[in-house]
Order: structure tokens, then sequence, then C-alpha cells
């Protein structure tokens, strides 16, 4: 949820690349956020597929082996009782470089080859299994790998984690089959797992990509040194991720992939805060196919400059007030609302768990937007508008082809993002079953994209939000012009709600006064109420990437949307702190240089 779910903070409790006691508690948040340096999961294997770390013998000598021992287990394991009759291998082969910076210093730099593991199984039969409900962290078990291309002992490391994984499966499936017997009948009696024909696919591998440590960590240097000139900023980090993963799959039902990836991300970070004690950040996130894609130094420079500015700005601005009337979001906000007001609530397995609200179950064919409005989720598209899209892949990690799914047409709920978990009426996957390397897939959002058929330009939009704030007889409305993220709450034993974070904020008076910038306030409300309150959009679609956490673990995610009016949106005051600002002032800062100014000691040009 952001997340995201989009900078998604973790979801209460996230464990990576585990399997989390923590899981059930997930399911009641789905956070997106920007990806920030504390939220870097190395092992996430991205879409953005362009090359490959090893060479194709290797790579095919790793889907031998892995072949070979699910053969011999699913022979072996065949005689058992109870017998799985689903066994699957994932291996994430993973090089990657780390390399975070502060005030024109390194603080990590990391060089990293790793090979994870998850060996998913299934006891029992399609209808009833030991994922069954509230038991699906049975399914998967998950371990590191040797690095090297030593068949004997990858095989042994398999043969381990498999044999792991029955242990686990086994009592699991007994105490589903004990409660089905003795609970109250399901209102959903969809099967657990659906039947998909098997897939062979291999992307074309590439030659190893060269991360050059040695000259990104000047560059990052150089990168982190902009904010040495700004006194009032607290801290800064600038982090570089580049990395490349092959991931291979085969199964017991015949599937065969190897899908290279390739992604750079640079994340700059920054923080300041207010006299009263609130702490104010601001997140910039790039991201390209490659580390060639990323911005030169002197675009660090021109965005650090505008952060630096923009804090300065929000450290002097008032706390906004509880606020209800017209809202206008800019194409970023809007696609982060709709990541969190519907996106999650049209996943799959949100429509049979008989502890979710199930906002959109019984909707099939009925409207839930406005007619101008409708949405669509498509993986396979790696752009918009000239923007990357993080949330792109080929393949779900359940071995699936990624496909392009209406959701909503003209207004009408069409589909939902199906996993294998059939639901009552759709009972194949679309290609949605995505999960962070250690967690069990589920139906998840890739690239979420609106679109809108009443439109007016960009420039527009300020007079629409003045109208309907005159129409309405309030002093003001709010233009929410940037996000950091949000999240959503999907349980019936919690209030169905959501909450989008945003960074910036201004009010747009009525009366022609100049509009002013506050803070400290978050969107809040329901789902239905809140999505149903559009009045027109604009005609320039926006893209927010970032990194989306729940039950699944972390995966990355976009969403695109253009600006939107509200008639009617609440907003809350954000919780804050009491910690003052630092007493001492920043070191360079405490006594007047010659002619006045202040100057920062060892300033890098």
């Amino acid at each position: 949820m952001l997340g995201m779910c989009c900078n998604i903070k973790g979801a209460r409790g996230v464990e990576i690349c585990r399997r989390p006691s923590a899981d059930s508690v997930m399911k009641l948040f789905h956070v997106i956020r920007p990806v920030r340096f504390v939220a870097i999961v190395l092992l996430a294997a991205s879409a953005l597929a362009s090359a490959a770390p090893l060479p194709d013998q290797a790579s095919a000598a790793l889907m031998n082996t892995m072949q070979q021992e699910l053969d011999r287990a699913k022979t072996a394991l065949a005689k058992s009782d109870p017998a799985p009759y689903f066994l699957s291998y994932s291996i994430y082969d993973q090089h990657a470089v780390v390399i975070v910076g502060t005030y024109g210093t390194v603080i990590t730099s990391a060089l990293q080859n790793r090979r994870w593991a998850d060996v998913r199984m299934r006891v029992g039969t399609s209808a009833l299994d030991n994922t069954h409900d509230e038991n699906r962290p049975s399914g998967i078990t998950s371990g590191s790998l040797p690095i090297s291309n030593d068949p004997d002992a990858i095989a042994r490391s398999l043969w381990d984690l498999t044999s792991r994984e029955y242990r686990r499966a086994v009592p699991a499936f007994l105490k589903v089959k004990t409660d089905t017997a003795v609970q109250a009948a399901e209102e959903d009696k969809s099967p657990d797992f659906s039947a998909e024909p098997p897939q062979s696919d291999f992307v074309q591998a590439g030659a190893p990509l060269e991360l050059h440590q040695k000259e990104w960590e000047n560059r990052i240097r150089q990168f982190s040194a902009a904010f040495r000139k700004y006194p009032d900023i607290y801290s800064s980090v600038v982090t570089l991720q580049i990395d490349q993963t092959n991931s291979y799959f085969v199964s017991s039902e015949g599937s065969k992939e190897i899908t290279p990836g390739v992604f750079a991300r640079l994340v700059i970070e920054a923080e300041t805060r207010a006299d009263d004690g609130m702490d104010v950040m601001r997140v910039e996130t790039f991201e390209s196919p490659g580390p060639e894609g990323l911005p030169s130094e002197q675009e660090v420079q021109a965005k650090a400059e505008k952060m630096a500015a923009d804090l300065k700005a929000l450290r002097a601005a008032p706390v906004a007030e509880p606020y209800e009337g017209p809202a206008l979001l800019s194409g970023r906000a809007a696609a982060v609302f709709f990541h969190e007001v519907l996106g999650h609530r049209l996943e799959g397995q949100r429509q049979r768990g008989e502890e979710e609200g199930q906002t959109f179950t019984k909707k099939i064919n009925q409207a839930v937007l406005p007619n101008f409005l409708s949405v669509y989720d498509d993986p396979t598209l790696h752009n918009l508008n000239g923007v990357l899209l993080a949330g792109s892949y080929s393949h779900d990690d359940e071995g699936v082809p990624a496909e392009r799914v209406a959701l909503i047409q003209n207004g009408i709920l069409k589909n939902f993002l199906m996993s294998r978990m059939p639901i009552a009426n759709f009972a194949r996957s679309n290609g949605h079953g995505r999960s962070q390397p250690g967690f069990l897939p589920t139906g998840r959002q890739g690239n979420l994209i609106v679109t809108s058929t009443k439109t007016v330009k960009d420039a527009e939009m300020r007079a629409h939000l003045l109208a309907e704030v005159k129409a309405q007889n309030k002093p003001y409305g709010l233009y929410f012009e940037d996000v950091e993220g949000g999240f959503t709450l999907t349980l019936r034993e919690e209030p169905q709600t959501f909450q989008v974070l945003p960074v910036i904020v201004w009010r747009v008076y009525a009366d022609g006064r100049p509009d002013q910038l506050v803070r400290g306030v978050d969107i809040v409300g329901t789902p239905l109420a809140a999505l149903n309150g559009i009045l027109v959009t604009s005609d320039t679609t926006q893209v927010f990437n970032g990194v989306c956490g729940a039950e699944s673990g972390n995966v990355p995610v976009s969403a695109a949307a253009p600006a939107m009016l509200f008639s009617k949106l609440e907003v809350q005051k954000r919780a804050a702190g009491r910690e003052r600002p630092p007493i001492l002032p920043a070191p360079g800062f405490d006594s007047p240089a010659p002619g006045g100014a202040a100057k920062p000691n060892g300033e890098v040009r």
C-alpha cells in the first residue's frame, strides 16, 4: 500500500524473506510507499527484464538440477499418505550493489551474490488442501542456496527444504479437514487451487552486468553532498540499488520458466522538523531498466534544491485543520488514492475470506464508479507516457503469464485480480499471483491505470475546484500536489477505511487570496462514499511508482491516473511528535562568515 502500499510502510511488522507469524496481521494493512533505503528488499524480483546474470549454460544446469530433484521428490512423496498433488521450486539468483551516501560520504557500499529458494507444496486435492483459509503459510518453506553451480549441493539444499515443507504441510491439512468437519459451511465453496496449463518460457540470457562499484561510490558522494549547504536538513540519504536477478521456476504440472530482470533505482531522501515537533520528509525516486538511465549530477542537484525549498516552506507552514469539502488531487495523488481505496479491494482473495470486508464481491456488473471512469491493470505494459512502470512483469510468481485485466469499464465492475486461488464465478488466474520471495502468492496489483472520458485541460482544473468551493459556500478547497504513500484496511473486524499521506497540500481560497501551503494532514474515508464523489478529471496521466506491502510481502507496483476533482473529501490531522529540532546549529553555520552569511564547513562544489 503502498501501501505502496507506495512508500509502503511495511504493514505492521513485515519480516523480509521469512514466513512471519505476523502474516495474519499483515492482512489488516495494505500499504504503498515510495522506495526508501529502510524499505529496500534485495530479493524482490523486478520485472524490468533486459539481461541475465548467468550465461545460458549455467542457467540450464541450474534448471536441470531443479527439475531432477523435483521429479525425485514427486515420485517419492507420491507413496506418502497424504500425498502432495502439487510441488514447485522457485529460485532467485541475484547479483546486486547497494551504495548509501550522506553529506558527501559513503556509509554503505556492498556487493551481494545470493540465491534464495521457495518450495511450495499442496497436500490433499485442489478442492481442499493444506493452504485453506488461515493455513496458507503452511504452503511454503524457504531458505538460502549455494551460490556456486554445484549440482549436488543445490540438490541437497532443495531436498532439505522439501522435507521440511512436507512436515509442515501434512499437519496443516489434517487441521483443515478437522475444521471443515466441525465448523459452519463457508459462503464461497470455491476450490483452493485453480487448474492452469503448464508454461515453458525461457527468456534469452544476456551478459552479466558490470556494476562499477567504485565509480558509483564517487557519484553517490557527489549526489549526497548537495544537502551540505542546507542547515535545516537534519538528515539526508542518497541510496543506489542496482539489481540483476534470474528467476527460475519448475513445477510438478510441467511448467519451466527462466525470467531475467535488471533494474536500477536511485532514492533521494531528506528530512527536517518543524518547531512544534512535526517531522517533515521529502523522497524522490528514479528508476531505470539499467544504471545508464539514472539521472546526472545536475539533475540530482536541481532535485535536491527543490526538495530543500519544499522542506523549508513546510517547516514554516501552518498545521491544517480537519476539513470536509471540495478537493483536487494531482495525478500522482489520485493514483495512490485508487491503489489504496479501490485496487486492494479488487484483489481476488479479498472476495472469499470470511474475515474480509468484501466491499465489491457482490457488485459484478454494477456501477461502482462514475460512468466516465474505467480502470485496468496491465503488468505487460513497461512504460506509460515515457515513464517506466515498476509493476511490470511477464509471468507472475505462480508461473502464469501476466494479463491485462479490465477491472471497471465505464464505471461498471467487470473483474478481479486473480491468483490461483479461485473465487465464486472466477475459477482461473489472470496472472496476478504475486509475492515477495519467502511468501505464498496472492492476487496483487501490478500497473493499475485509471482512464477518463470526462476531461478538461490540466490548467482548467483549478477553476473547476474554485467553482465547486463557491457552490458549496466553503471558504477554501484543498489541492493535494504530492503524496508519500498510503494504507488501507480490508477486514470485517476493522473499519473499512483508507488513509492517503500527502506531503504538499495547498489551501485554495474562494476569495482570491494567495494559495496557502499547509502540513500535517491525511486524507481519510471509506471507499464507497469517496469513490462516487469524483466530478471531473484532467486530460494528463501521472505515474506513481512504489512498493506495496500486504500478506504476500512487498512487491513493486505502479499506479497511474489523471488529476481528479472531488466534491467532498475528508482530512484529519496527522499524528506528530513533540521532540524539538536540534538545539545546536548545524556544524559550520553557528557563526557568520565574512560578508554576513554563514558558510558550511567542507562545502563541496
